[in-house]
């Protein structure tokens, strides 16, 4: 098994007052060259905007980026004419491909928003862009684990132009949960969103992260009731 182990207090920050976001990989004026990228997660922003404020419009191509929003609300636009609001247990993706122009802003004008911006390196280049959205019953991660992505295109889940599987969960403290690699040459990313787990003898902590590759199985061990995210992909080089 090889792993890596990203703490909390170790993530790129910057405060823009009406942006707060942290940085699990190398983005913007943050760069490590140990962290950029965890096979094809590339990008895993934790951003909290506040009222009224967004990222205006700007273009992104060849991505595949997903949005999940933790707290609030957030309104999308694009070029194409598109608007939508994602909201918790809400999870859109877009396909960047040859490329968009689209735009994020708090939809409060009073209460910030914090989200999950995750940038996916495609398996497939300029490919047409797309976008989708679904939301996702909160009572089925619940001791359990509820794919919200998935390469599986007629499974009730999302899916993007990546061999790439997101996984929530939301379990009691005492719980342990088994996850194996979803193929060969895939490995699996943890970010813990709140509470207190153990993975392969590390505690992790709130907004801590593990990555495992070239593994058989592993035991998430929960310490304190804990709500994760677990992204499976694939190692590239």
């Amino acid at each position: 098994m090889k792993k890596v182990i990203h703490r909390a207090d170790t993530r790129g920050y910057a405060n823009h007052g009406w942006l707060k976001s942290h940085h699990t990989f190398s983005f913007a004026n943050f760069y490590d060259p140990n962290r950029i990228h965890f096979g094809a997660l590339r990008v895993l922003n934790d951003d909290a905007v506040k009222g009224g404020m967004g990222f205006g419009a700007h273009p992104h191509d060849n991505m595949e980026i997903v949005s999940i929003v933790l707290d609030g609300a957030l309104e999308h636009r694009d070029n194409t004419g598109k608007q939508e609001v994602i909201r918790k247990n809400d999870v859109q993706i877009m396909s960047a491909g040859t490329g968009v122009v689209h735009s994020e802003f708090n939809a409060s004008k009073t209460d910030d928003v914090n989200f999950l911006q995750i940038w996916i390196i495609p398996a497939e280049r300029n490919v047409t862009p797309r976008y989708d959205q679904k939301t996702f019953d909160p009572a089925a991660r619940e001791n359990a684990l509820q794919v919200v992505v998935s390469p599986d295109k007629t499974a009730d889940a999302l899916w993007l132009h990546q061999d790439t599987w997101f996984t929530l969960g939301k379990f009691d403290a005492g719980k342990t949960v088994e996850i194996t690699p979803k193929a060969t040459g895939i490995g699996s990313y943890l970010f813990l969103l709140s509470g207190e787990v153990k993975v392969d003898g590390e505690v992790l902590q709130t907004r801590d992260a593990i990555g495992l590759s070239e593994y058989d199985k592993a035991n998430i061990e929960v310490i304190k009731p804990a709500e994760f995210l677990l992204i499976d992909v694939p190692m590239l080089n």
